[in-house]
């Protein structure tokens, strides 16, 4: 694994990736080692946050690899499917889904999201955009909504 620290709006931000793909991206995380790697997968990801914090919509054209279960990879490949500047509630993901699914075993899935930002949790919302849980705290959510401009309820 190669990791590369990013600073931005919302503080520290640790990417990480392997030979071939980014498989985690957090925030508040230390930098294993103290060395930024300078691989290219890395740089793309910083050059993608960095036109993203800008407002800008940038393309994901980025490997993605998250490690989790299937379950937890088929909530994430719906949360890749949500626009820029809009939003989905838990609800209407495990509807999706095609079974029988609580929100809450969704919201479980989407906080396990090891990709945040790039797998956009942040644009999920609780029924009629209600504000709820964000994994990094709701003032970073809203900063995160705000930035896209999608409208949120308190």
């Amino acid at each position: 694994m190669q990791y590369r620290e990013y600073t931005s709006p919302l503080g520290n931000i640790l990417l990480q990736c392997n030979d071939h793909a980014l498989t985690g991206l957090w925030l508040d995380r230390e930098l294993p080692g103290g060395v930024n790697s300078e691989e290219p997968l890395l740089l793309r990801a910083q050059a993608w946050l960095d036109a993203y914090f800008r407002g800008e919509n940038p393309v994901l054209d980025l490997p993605l690899e998250p490690e989790g279960t299937a379950f937890q990879k088929e909530v994430w490949q719906i949360l890749l499917t949500i626009p820029y500047g809009s939003s989905m509630t838990y609800g209407e993901i495990a509807a999706r889904l095609g079974r029988r699914m609580s929100a809450q075993a969704v919201g479980g899935a989407v906080g396990r999201n090891p990709i945040a930002l790039m797998i956009p949790c942040h644009r999920v919302l609780g029924v009629k955009g209600a504000l709820t849980g964000f994994g990094y705290g709701l003032e970073r959510k809203k900063q995160l909504l705000d930035l896209e401009k999608i409208p949120y309820r308190e």
